[in-house]
Formats: structure tokens, sequence, C-alpha cells
């Protein structure tokens, strides 16, 4: 009988907080992220904790805190359009977190998030700005040009070398814009839906953010 080889990737694990437990008990999810972590450390792979909607930004920003203290291999996403993040950024750039930014998907309140397109393109900048400055690697995580753009020049001016950074998009989105980022010379990572729920999730993804929704049908379309 032919013996079946095991491979490992070299890759990030994402995983949404309340999947591991959070909405029902804080210790009972920090515990199984620790195993997880353990895990994930074991084969030399990074875990990376998702940002859900604002009922546990604090408690996932709180717990995260603590294993990072005990792991080296965990990051954090974090969301533009919440009117919060700029303190989370510089609370947690005390210990040079690293980071995924993006815009944030959730529908919330205008009293805890900005509704503006501008505004929170704006406001994603200004995040970039100050994790890079601090020496933090980021994940670039947009489909949207301007902010590519955006992050290009910021690059530029603060001389980064490509350690320090990557780029990150969902499998299937923006392909072309994907490719030119690559074909720049910059670090780009895919994210690609893993279990037997992947179409679920996919589809609520897109539920969620219809603007995520528009880039998949031009890229269907070939219109991007």
């Amino acid at each position: 009988m032919k013996q079946l080889k095991t491979i490992i990737l070299k890759a990030n694990l994402s995983i949404k907080p309340t999947s591991l437990g959070l909405s029902i008990d804080k210790d009972f999810y920090y515990n199984q992220l620790k195993e997880v972590l353990t895990k994930a450390k074991e084969l030399d792979n990074w875990v990376r904790v998702d940002m859900e909607n604002v009922p546990y930004t604090t408690s996932t920003i709180e717990i995260f805190k603590k294993l990072q203290s005990e792991f080296d291999n965990v990051g954090i996403v974090l969301q533009a359009y919440l009117k919060r993040t700029m303190d989370d950024v510089i609370d947690l750039n005390k210990t040079k977190t690293n980071y995924r930014l993006c815009k944030g998907i959730y529908i919330e309140s205008e009293k805890v998030a900005y509704k503006d397109k501008q505004i929170i393109r704006d406001n994603y900048l200004k995040l970039l700005a100050k994790m890079l400055q601090n020496g933090s690697y980021v994940g670039i995580a947009t489909h949207d040009e301007f902010l590519i753009n955006g992050a290009y020049k910021m690059i530029e001016e603060m001389k980064l070398s490509k350690d320090k950074y990557e780029f990150q998009m969902l499998y299937g989105v923006t392909e072309k814009l994907r490719d030119k980022i690559n074909n720049d010379g910059h670090k780009i990572r895919v994210y690609v839906p893993y279990g037997k729920k992947w179409y679920a999730y996919s589809i609520r993804r897109m539920q969620e953010n219809p603007e995520v929704a528009g880039h998949i049908a031009k890229s269907i379309f070939k219109f991007n």
C-alpha cells in the first residue's frame, strides 16, 4: 500500500474569535486559541486573529495581548472604519504588534464607525502610516486601488524594505490588480476560505460587503 506523504503548508491561518467560542466564554476562547497557537508553533506557522463586529472588539484585543506575551506567531486584524482604531494602534504599537489592516465590513452605528468612503480611506492611510512608522509588520489588506497607490507612496517615502510589509487580497477578487502588485515586486498573500463550510462563508462575506461582491462580478465578466 502506497504511503501518503504529509505536506506542511507555509501559510497563515486566519481565524474568527467567535468560531473558537468567544461568544460563549472568554476563558474557553482563550484556551481554544492557545491550543491552536501551540500547534501552529510546532509547525512553524502563523495565526492571524480576525476582527469581528463591535461587541467583540475589546475582548478580542484583550485576549490577543495576553497571548501575544506568550507566543511570537500571532497577529491581529484592525478595521479602519472604527473610530477607536487609532487609539488601539497607539496601544498595540507598544509591543510592535504584527497587523493586518482592512477597511471593515460589518454594519455598525455612526457612533462607533465612519460611514463616508473617503473618510475611511483617509483613516486607513493614517493608521497604516502609524503602524509602519513604529516598525511594525503590516498586512495591507485591500482591493481598493486608491489605498494601494497610497501604500506604494508611503513605502517609497519611508524607504521600507520588502520584509516590513505585504499586501493581502481575497482569492478570485481583483486578480489583475493582484498580479500587478506581484509584478511590481511586492509580497502578496492570497486568502482562501478553507473547510467544509467554505461556500457558506464566502456567501456571507459577500452579503456583509457588497463592494467585494462587485469586485467578484467584475472579475467574472473581466471588467476590471
